[in-house]
């Protein structure tokens, strides 16, 4: 199934900021880090990676606020400058995209239920109440790009490194 061309809507709680994904997320991450239950103020994130330009900002600005990361570089994250909802995160990637991909926050899409996770992640550290589905994939803490993503994901992510 190809779901190159498929559109996700989403936006804040205020409805001040509305975006677009114009596209499927090259994966989506079901984080259970220490980092994200901060953050979140629950016990995971739920991700969507997509690259920054099919993010696409349909009604009002975003604030972007740094916070602190594991990788010492920081995260920023882009919120509504009314509710302070998190629509999404670029974060320091060891491949040098950092803002060319965006994290966007599943829970703010209009129909969330359109993107599970592809994978649970730093499942070490999850909160021991937290029962993950047997079928879903998970790793410990990260995991092995090339051996996690799709071909066409990885496709993708090659273009965002080395754009023509």
């Amino acid at each position: 199934m190809n779901t190159e061309f498929d559109t996700y809507n989403g936006g804040c709680a205020c409805g001040n900021v509305c975006y677009r994904m114009t596209s499927h997320p090259m994966i989506v991450h079901c984080c259970h880090c220490r980092e994200c239950q901060r953050q979140t103020g629950t016990s995971f994130a739920l991700n969507a990676l997509i690259e920054a330009n099919r993010v696409q900002l349909l009604e009002g600005e975003v604030d972007m606020v740094i916070v602190p990361s594991n990788s010492g570089q920081g995260q920023k994250i882009s919120r509504c400058p009314k509710c302070r909802v998190a629509v999404w995160s670029n974060y320091a990637l060891s491949d040098g995209i950092d803002d060319a991909v965006c994290f966007v926050r599943v829970g703010t899409l209009d129909d969330p239920d359109r993107l599970p996770p592809d994978i649970h992640i730093y499942t070490a550290s999850k909160q021991p109440w937290v029962v993950l589905p047997p079928e879903d994939r998970a790793a410990l803490e990260y995991y092995n790009t090339e051996e996690t993503w799709s071909e066409e994901s990885l496709a993708r992510r090659a273009a965002l490194r080395n754009p023509a």
